[in-house]
């Protein structure tokens, strides 16, 4: 819909620039007119605002979720991760790191932890992020979702895992 607004304000706006470069007539009152300068001015505004303002509620939309099958509270920490799964009393981990030496053939250096979140599949899940100490990043780029861990703000984010496996 508003590529389409956009490609009409173009095609308008090409149309006149060929028709004041190949024609010879001018019009006094098209060279020196206020209200024709307040018409170009203000309809692009109130077409942006047209265009923006449903783009805008669908963006809020898309970011809230109503009913998650479950929460889980994500807290970094200077060397770890802790994890609150905070629909259940007292379920909650912190996950290490595995240092390389204590890696078994198979398994990912830097990526792999002592502990693993696990998720049910096919299931909304709302995850609660912020950081204890400095600025960290909880990412899970096969599930398309990035979140910043700030201290003492505590931001939100949605997945659905669609399939089982284990993702970094």
């Amino acid at each position: 819909h508003a590529l389409m607004i956009v490609f009409l304000i173009s095609t308008l706006v090409l149309y006149i620039i060929v028709a004041m470069v190949s024609t010879k007539l001018t019009n006094k009152y098209i060279l020196d007119s206020q209200e024709i300068e307040i018409i170009w001015t203000v309809l692009p505004a109130i077409i942006l605002i047209l265009i923006a303002l449903p783009s805008l509620r669908i963006l809020y939309l898309m970011d809230e979720i109503n009913n998650p099958l479950l929460t889980i509270k994500a807290v970094g920490h200077q060397w770890y991760w802790s994890y609150e799964y905070t629909d259940y009393e007292d379920l909650g981990f912190d996950a290490y790191m595995i240092p390389t030496q204590n890696l078994v053939p198979g398994q990912f250096r830097l990526l792999e932890a002592d502990h693993r979140m696990v998720i049910p599949v096919e299931s909304p899940i709302r995850v609660l992020v912020s950081a204890d100490d400095v600025l960290h990043s909880w990412a899970v780029p096969a599930l398309g979702i990035k979140m910043d861990a700030v201290p003492g703000r505590l931001n939100q984010t949605a997945f659905i895992a669609s399939r089982p496996g284990v993702f970094y």
